[in-house]
């Protein structure tokens, strides 16, 4: 049996495989289970394979920064709601010392399991440092 090529927009090449972040079938997060109380936030919450399927489909397009913004994104998934919103307080224009910006970088690395966000934690801390955008 032939499979078909997985292409953007992905509910209509890979209704079948997307699961939201709980696990759901992309499939069965429909209005009516919305309106039956059926659904969880996390059944409408993107998944990290969904994201990196989104990834291949822009890097294979010719649209890398996308694919690598779209990856970064999945890897975020990994990391609680209330600890996002404190990296992004912390990598605010004058919130952070380098060292502070350095260890948010390793904590996103070693914690979770996040490498092309630590990346640019990492790039972003030497620019902050270069145009004095750090904490004084």
């Amino acid at each position: 049996m032939k499979t078909r090529p997985i292409k953007y927009p992905l509910i209509e090449s890979a209704a079948e495989t997307l699961r939201a972040a709980s696990g759901c079938l992309l499939a069965d997060v429909t209005a009516d289970a919305a309106r039956a109380g059926d659904l969880s936030m996390a059944d409408i919450q993107i998944s990290a394979d969904t994201l990196r399927m989104q990834a291949e489909i822009a890097r294979q397009s010719g649209y890398p920064q996308q694919a690598s913004n779209l990856i970064r994104a999945a890897e975020l998934t990994a990391v609680p709601n209330a600890e996002v919103l404190r990296m992004y307080n912390t990598l605010r224009p004058g919130r952070a010392t380098h060292a502070e910006l350095v260890a948010l970088a390793d904590s996103l690395e070693t914690d979770y399991h996040a490498p092309e966000c630590a990346h640019l934690v990492r790039e972003a801390a030497g620019v902050y440092q270069i145009r004095g955008l750090l904490q004084k």
